[in-house]
């Protein structure tokens, strides 16, 4: 039995076949649309949910996971551990970690049960839960997987660029990036989430060129540092086929996968986004 187990949400994008290889807990947000509930990466494929997207007239909602998946997890989850570290979407984007907080407080297990806000969503944050989630599977004590898991938080960063903003501006979610809605020009931005917030970072007049300059932030970013990375998209697969292709030859990657953008995520940004996020690692 592990000491600790890593719990987060389904924001995080960390793919199955690492949720199950590390024992990750995942609680998934909601997505409301036309009246039925579903439950983000069980009841819809990333597929059926842009496709179905692109053809509404109907825009979905998103919903938090409640206070009762919350209990429940963590109830299972510490039959089998002594601890858990949740590792959640940041605050400044939903309630989730405030929502996870108050189930432990109603368990009476604040002692057993560490809440940290990951300061980023999205891929990034898989980063952050995975480095946490193996060394909970080496068997590292829960403090040394909290510290691990803070520390990761100032390694992450998430770059992408959006086919258009007006799903971010609606969702509530465009941050600093509202400047840019009022140009009558056809503008490509990259936008970044750094510290909770949506940032613009470049503005190009064509993907491609969103793309390229996209790389060009990633390398002034990274420079030649050992790094895991992801490449995000939402329904553009050729797109994230290609950047792919870029990163693994100009970056040293020493893990690298891709990822479909979450329904609950893509209900925010709609379909069209493609990204790269990144973890930086140690010089051996």
């Amino acid at each position: 039995m592990p000491p600790t187990i890593v719990v987060t949400d389904s924001a995080a994008c960390v793919p199955a076949e690492l949720v199950q290889e590390y024992g990750i807990q995942v609680v998934p947000y909601q997505l409301i649309w036309d009246g039925q509930v579903y439950l983000d990466g069980q009841d819809m494929t990333p597929e059926e949910f842009y496709r179905r997207f692109r053809m509404a007239r109907t825009y979905p909602t998103t919903a938090t996971p409640t206070l009762g998946q919350f209990i429940a997890v963590y109830t299972k989850a510490l039959e089998r551990a002594d601890t858990i570290v949740s590792i959640l979407t940041t605050k400044s984007l939903t309630t989730t970690v405030e929502v996870a907080q108050t189930a432990a407080r109603e368990l009476g297990l604040q002692d057993r049960v560490v809440v940290i806000d990951s300061h980023t969503g999205g891929p990034g944050q898989a980063f952050i839960v995975l480095a946490a989630a193996r060394a909970a599977h080496r068997g590292a004590p829960a403090d040394q997987v909290v510290a691990i898991a803070e520390a990761y938080r100032e390694r992450v960063g998430l770059l992408f660029s959006l086919e258009d903003l007006k799903h971010l501006h609606r969702g509530g979610r465009i941050g600093q990036a509202a400047g840019l809605l009022g140009s009558r020009l056809r503008i490509q931005p990259v936008l970044t989430l750094a510290q909770g917030t949506v940032r613009p970072v470049t503005i190009a007049r064509t993907r491609r060129g969103a793309l390229e300059r996209m790389l060009a932030r990633a390398h002034s970013l990274i420079g030649e540092r050992p790094i895991r990375a992801v490449v995000l998209h939402a329904d553009v697969p050729q797109e994230a086929e290609e950047l792919a292709q870029r990163v693994q030859n100009e970056f040293n990657c020493i893990e690298f996968f891709v990822t479909d953008f979450t329904p609950v995520m893509g209900a925010h940004t709609g379909p069209g986004i493609v990204g790269v996020a990144y973890c930086l690692e140690e010089n051996p």
